[in-house]
C-alpha cells in the first residue's frame, strides 16, 4: 500500500470515530428529544427499564394504599374512643337513676303506699 492510500484510510476512520463520538454525546437536546432512548445501551436493557417502572408503579400503588388504610385506622379510633366516652356517660347514668336512694325519691314522689322495707330480706343465724 502507498502512503496515500494508507492516510486516506486513516482518515476515514477517524470520521467514524469523531461521528461516533459525536453521536455517543449525550446533550440535552437530545435526552429532551427522546434520542437519548434510541442508543444501545438503552435497547438492549430495555426489559430491565419496563420492569423497573412496574415495580416503581407497584412501589406507589402500595405507598397510596397503606396511606389509605392508616387514614381509615385513625378515623376508627377515633369513633372508638368516642363510642367509649359515650358508653361511660350511658353507664354513669344509669348508675345514678338505679341507685337505692334515687329509686325511693322517685317511689316517693309518686303517690303510692310503696315504702322501704326496714326488715332484712334474709334472716342470718
Amino acid at each position: 500500500m502507498s502512503e496515500v492510500e494508507e492516510k486516506q484510510i486513516n482518515e476515514k476512520t477517524e470520521k467514524t470515530e469523531k461521528a461516533k463520538r459525536a453521536k455517543n454525546r449525550t446533550s440535552l437536546k437530545n435526552i429532551i428529544g427522546g434520542d437519548i432512548l434510541a442508543t444501545d445501551f438503552f435497547r438492549r436493557q430495555t426489559k430491565l427499564l419496563v420492569l423497573i417502572m412496574v415495580l416503581i408503579l407497584f412501589y406507589i400503588h402500595n405507598r397510596y394504599a397503606c396511606q389509605q388504610q392508616m387514614i381509615e385506622i385513625d378515623k376508627l379510633k377515633k369513633e372508638l374512643i368516642d363510642i367509649k366516652y359515650d358508653a361511660l356517660t350511658r353507664s354513669s347514668e344509669l348508675m345514678e337513676k338505679s341507685r337505692q336512694s334515687r329509686i325511693e325519691e322517685y317511689i316517693a314522689t309518686k303517690e303510692s303506699d310503696l315504702q322501704t322495707s326496714t326488715n332484712p330480706p334474709y334472716l342470718i343465724k
